[in-house]
């Protein structure tokens, strides 16, 4: 190691001796200029290899094929354009491996526009990055050619099987602006992620629904059913219209629970930024109560303390039943199950890059997307679930799953 930092130091003192940079630019033209006579070496050492033998070599030769000069080719570089000289062999059976035949870019610019891409850039944006990085023009055609490489990829992503059994699935929303021919209108995306059986995460699909009602979501779980899935065990929603329905006409046994966050922000709405704190704070009672009991005890006492503000009462008072179905689990599966944060992460991070302007096509908005889902799971890095050994344990003691709950573990 010491010998090899020794090498390294008298290269680095070589270079600066001999180009004298003063400039973070004179260091990439430095390097610029040192890169192409890299490449022709190891291009002549591949040469060397295919025919046998070194340049100039007067001895016997154990092949009649010769080398055959050079042909200069412009290639497109991580250090931006250059012309290196490829050697040839007569009988043109010579291919090289560090700069293939008929490849003139050999910077990994694909990887990188499709990560620009996935970071929500334009394609003006995208262009110009690469102008001032490389050295060259990138256009817009070449842009939209790399990123519809991930189409068929994306086909299948949606496409492919799931896993059997998802204890948890959760649905969220967001809305984006899509153009169609002479108007913009803003159109609902929904997400579908679930908890497998052993605690990953697992990103469903994503779908765009214009209309919400029994029927479409009917669709979409039946699309979801025909990869594969056998069982749901609860669903955490949003009060998305038809989607109960819809989901129970599909799968008999599942549970679907409103967002008790979403109730919160709901009822708040018709409350005085001064009674925040104290509204929230008797709310928490009753949501967060030993047992049902005690929850329907202090939701009398929420409507009478709150009967000024009508309008947030009422928001409870038709979604109580989704409290009350709460006290039919335990603690451990109900922190799981009353709340959409979970996918509520995922949108906050497809918002960040939806939020340039109006997508001219599905296809341009669900390339944006997929890529951000290949993003959200190398972070995942299939970790399990923050506790999930526990809600292993209360699923399998709950009579509701326990049977259920069993047919699916390993």
């Amino acid at each position: 190691m010491r010998s090899k930092n020794k090498s390294k130091n008298e290269l680095v003192k070589a270079i600066i001796d001999t180009y004298q940079p003063e400039t973070a630019k004179d260091v990439q033209d430095a390097l610029k200029d040192i890169f192409g006579p890299m490449f022709e070496a190891m291009l002549q050492g591949e040469m060397n290899n295919h025919l046998g033998y070194e340049n100039n070599d007067k001895g016997e030769k154990q092949t009649n094929n010769r080398r055959n000069g050079y042909i200069s080719k412009n290639v497109k570089t991580s250090m931006g354009e250059m012309t290196i000289d490829v050697p040839r062999d007569r009988d043109g059976s010579f291919e090289p491996q560090i700069v293939p035949k008929r490849t003139k870019d050999i910077s990994d610019i694909d990887k990188k526009v499709l990560s620009m891409y996935a970071k929500g850039m334009s394609q003006r944006d995208i262009s110009n990055t690469i102008e001032d990085i490389y050295g060259f023009k990138i256009s817009h055609d070449t842009i939209s050619q790399i990123t519809d490489c991930v189409l068929d990829e994306l086909n299948e992503w949606q496409s492919r099987p799931l896993k059997k059994c998802y204890p948890f699935v959760f649905v969220d929303c967001m809305y984006v602006t899509m153009r169609y021919e002479y108007e913009s209108k803003e159109t609902a995306v929904y997400t579908i992620l679930g908890y497998d059986i052993d605690g990953h995460k697992d990103i469903l699909g994503i779908w765009l629904n214009e209309t919400e009602s029994k029927h479409s979501w009917m669709q979409i779980f039946d699309e979801i059913k025909s990869r594969g899935v056998e069982d749901i065990f609860f669903i955490s929603m949003d009060g998305v219209s038809g989607l109960e329905q819809g989901a129970k006409e599909i799968f008999k046994g599942v549970v679907v629970q409103r967002c008790i966050v979403h109730l919160i922000r709901n009822s708040l709405k018709y409350v005085p930024s001064k009674d925040y704190k104290k509204f929230t704070a008797n709310l928490k009672l009753i949501y967060g109560a030993p047992n049902l009991k005690t929850a329907q005890a202090e939701f009398e006492k929420f409507k009478n303390t709150w009967s000024k503000y009508s309008g947030a009462v009422d928001v409870w008072v038709r979604n109580f039943n989704h409290v009350e179905q709460l006290f039919d689990y335990s603690s451990t599966i109900r922190r799981v199950m009353y709340t959409t944060n979970a996918i509520e992460s995922i949108n906050s991070s497809f918002r960040k890059v939806t939020k340039k302007g109006a997508f001219p096509n599905e296809n341009a908005l669900f390339k944006l997307l997929y890529l951000r889902v290949t993003e959200l799971y190398k972070k995942w890095d299939n970790s399990t679930i923050y506790n999930w050994a526990m809600v292993r344990n209360e699923l399998d003691a709950h009579p509701k799953f326990q049977d259920r709950f069993r047919k699916y573990c390993n």
